[in-house]
């Protein structure tokens, strides 16, 4: 028998007031997505003025970074042609994301989780996401 560790709404809810408060503070309303350790998405968060076409790419760039284990960009890097990941992008029913923005949660050194921001560039979303897991990390006391 296994035993998984989870995030809950709540925990799931402190990520996505991390990434509000720093997308304010940056000026980029962004799509916020968090999903649990199998990528099945716990909650959602779109703020007003972020893209109607992140909705999507935020979910995948949670999903990509709690199922593959790794944040997304590092897949960006790796699935150039020739490199030992070429194609990895359209595996997943196409939900595999390779653009920066998805980070993977971290407890206690278990993934129990991943976030997904998308609205501004790659380089603003991996800063929105970074900082929702600071804060995420300072409010909850766990460590990662």
């Amino acid at each position: 028998m296994l035993t998984v560790a989870r995030l809950s709404i709540a925990e799931a809810r402190v990520l996505i007031e991390g990434a509000v408060k720093k997308s304010d503070e940056m000026g980029i309303p962004m799509c916020i997505a968090v999903c649990d350790e199998s990528g099945h998405l716990i909650t959602f968060d779109r703020m007003d003025g972020g893209k109607i076409s992140s909705i999507s790419i935020a979910v995948d760039k949670a999903f990509t970074a709690a199922t593959a284990r790794k944040p997304t960009h590092v897949y960006n890097q790796l699935c150039q042609s020739g490199q030992p990941t070429f194609g990895i992008h359209i595996t997943n029913g196409g939900h595999f994301s390779i653009i920066g923005g998805g980070m993977p949660v971290t407890v206690n050194g278990e993934i129990v989780g991943g976030i997904g921001i998308s609205s501004g560039t790659a380089g603003e979303d991996v800063q929105v996401a970074e900082a929702a897991l600071e804060y995420f990390h300072a409010e909850t006391g766990l460590k990662a």
